[in-house]
């Protein structure tokens, strides 16, 4: 049978709890202070402290009898063990067995209730030494005592009853809730964190457990070690915070509570080289760290993301089938989730889907801008031709794009209300900086995240345009239709092979062996830039690692619409309109497809103003020259 030791300093209420608890469990109740020799019980009434010598015998005689206590109907022990090594003398039967239960105030609470205490010998100037001897438990249950004994026997006998949880979450905004939520429907045993910052998040943990209390029975927490406390080893903590420094603060309050084998997982979308130096830095104290790309929003986190996590292969294989679990699922069934590679790999590879993506939603809204005000079609009529669009490309973005150009505010489309000021997190400027280091080019995604720059340009853009005559002109929706789904379906496959080359290429240079066919397969459902070409994806790259442009099949397809590209943009810049993305797109291939640009005179430029040399194109590659190039006879 269990026995249950209730802990803590001298009035924190162990014997008043310790006796409810008993009766709630009828159990019977010992109280550790009543097999103190007589010679310790003289010392504590003369306020004179208790050394460890006074306590060895006291506590043999205590273990020894909860060997008994185990062996027969099970006991509560109140008893303020208040070192570890007291407790491991006490730990005389399997650990499956012996209960603890934690008392926890703050030394003003606990004095005030010794000061109103009668007839004890203990005296309130010992609290002190109390407090100074206490090494709080890293195990059991966790208890504050600043409320009621009802409220405090309830506590006990919910956490008693409720099993370890399998995972812990950290950070409740949005999608934390709903990876949270999902979890739960899956049957996975979840405890929930968030801090307590007064005035601003106040009981958000537990007044999220009170909401879906009806559907599920889960652990809400604000103080961090009793969330810890409340998990299975290994710990497996998931954290849900804001990306940059606010991680690094969460990781170091979580590593106090943690122990070798633990795993940390963060599922925000952190930089991939943060990621890298806290896997080292974890690592080398024993704790896994996870760098998880979580795709989806806020829907996708709550019926099924698609999951990028990066690591070490041992951690992958103990959080893994949880994040399995609830990912989304492919066309066979399997998860949207696989382990991306070691290091900062699974977070890279999300930094490029949200480059890519970014570059999706441009070309997009470039399409429709160029529609609504180049042909003046409503946004119904453009709605309608993007869903026929759709049935071929089968585009999550494109799919959206129908319902936002149909949703109306009273009689006005909402669209209409909207500001074109774009906002961003940063992550297509990281690809951007990742292409320029690994010096891979990235020319649609760049030119997606500077088109959003200039469009929080507002108030300068709107002068400009008075200062500049620039005459749109317009043109028939049926007569341009088919050559700009050509030319946007063209430029859409352009803009992925730019990002699967960033991937290529980071994995040579990182030694992260990406497997791409499986990315692309992860990347089927629950993420946002899912569509009928990345199903298509799956098959390339499963053939093949080369870039994209070079696989037949997509050369066959590009050569097809390339007329197409090339006059859709020329038809948009002579009428007045901006087409970044198309134009990128079609920058990037003829530069991808030419035997021969302009970089020589880039070369030569570089010589004469630098001495930075040279290779010929007569003699072998890795052989420079430097020329005197001006002229002075």
């Amino acid at each position: 049978m269990a026995v249950y030791i209730v802990m803590g300093v001298s009035g924190s209420g162990k014997t008043t709890i310790g006796k409810l608890l008993a009766k709630e469990l009828n159990l019977p109740f010992y109280d550790a202070d009543d097999f103190h020799p007589s010679e310790n019980v003289e010392k504590m009434k003369n306020g004179i402290p208790l050394q460890d010598e006074d306590r060895k015998g006291w506590l043999a005689i205590l273990a020894e009898n909860i060997q008994k206590w185990e062996q027969g109907d099970g006991a509560v022990l109140a008893c303020s063990a208040l070192k570890e090594k007291y407790r491991q003398q006490l730990t005389s039967i399997p650990e499956e067995y012996l209960k603890w239960i934690f008392l926890s105030a703050d030394f003003e609470v606990i004095l005030e209730r010794l000061k109103a205490r009668k007839g004890h010998y203990f005296k309130p100037e010992l609290l002190t030494s109390q407090f100074e001897t206490l090494e709080e438990p890293q195990y059991g249950l966790r208890v504050n005592v600043n409320t009621s004994e009802e409220n405090i026997l309830k506590e006990i006998m919910t956490k008693l009853k409720a099993p370890k949880a399998e995972i812990g979450l950290i950070g409740l905004g949005v999608m934390g809730k709903s990876l949270a939520l999902n979890l739960l429907s899956k049957n996975i045993n979840v405890s929930v964190f968030n801090r307590q910052v007064p005035g601003l998040e106040e009981n958000i943990a537990k007044n999220f457990v009170q909401e879906n209390a009806e559907k599920y029975t889960f652990q809400g927490f604000d103080d961090l070690k009793e969330f810890v406390s409340s998990l299975n080893r290994p710990r497996k903590v998931l954290l849900m915070v804001n990306a940059g420094a606010a991680v690094d603060a969460v990781i170091e309050s979580l590593l106090p509570f943690l122990e070798k084998g633990d795993i940390i997982t963060d599922g925000g979308n952190s930089h991939y080289k943060d990621t890298w130096r806290r896997e080292k830095m974890l690592r080398e104290q024993g704790i896994h760290f996870i760098g998880c790309g979580i795709s989806g929003g806020e829907e996708g986190a709550l019926k099924g993301p698609s999951i990028m996590p990066g690591g070490s292969a041992e951690a992958y294989k103990q959080m893994g089938p949880l994040l399995e679990k609830i990912a989304a699922k492919d066309k066979t069934g399997n998860p949207c989730c696989t382990h991306i590679g070691p290091d900062g790999s699974g977070h890279f590879v999300k930094m490029v889907h949200n480059g890519i993506e970014y570059a999706e939603m441009q070309l997009i809204a470039e399409t429709y801008h160029f529609l609504r005000f180049y042909t003046n079609s409503k946004p119904t009529a453009i709605a309608s031709l993007f869903e026929a669009w759709n049935k071929k490309m089968k585009s999550y973005l494109l799919e959206i794009s129908v319902d936002i150009l149909r949703k109306k505010e009273n009689e006005d489309f909402l669209i209409d209300k909207i500001l074109d000021a774009a906002k961003q997190k940063g992550t297509g400027g990281w690809s951007t900086n990742a292409a320029l280091e690994l010096g891979v080019p990235l020319d649609t995604i760049t030119a997606a995240v500077l088109a959003r720059n200039i469009s929080g340009m507002k108030e300068i853009r709107v002068n400009a345009s008075y200062l500049y005559k620039n005459d749109n002109q317009n043109g028939n929706l049926e007569e341009i239709k088919d050559e700009l789904f050509q030319a946007y379906k063209t430029a859409s496959i352009i803009n992925h092979a730019v990002g699967y080359d960033l991937l290529r290429v980071a994995s040579s240079e990182y030694s992260w062996n990406l497997n791409l066919s499986e990315i692309s397969r992860v990347w089927t459902n629950g993420c946002i830039i899912r569509s009928g070409l990345m199903e298509d994806l799956v098959d390339i790259f499963k053939d093949s690692n080369n870039h994209l442009l070079l696989n037949k099949n997509i050369i066959s397809e590009v050569e097809k619409n390339q007329a197409s590209l090339t006059k859709t943009i020329s038809i948009a810049l002579q009428s007045g309109f901006a087409v970044p993305v198309l134009s990128a797109a079609t920058n990037y291939l003829l530069n991808f497809t030419s035997a021969q640009n302009s970089a020589n005179m880039i070369q030569a430029q570089r010589d004469y103003f630098g001495a930075h040399t040279y290779e010929r194109t007569d003699k072998p590659r890795g052989e420079f020259f430097h020329t005197q190039w001006k002229n002075n006879s």
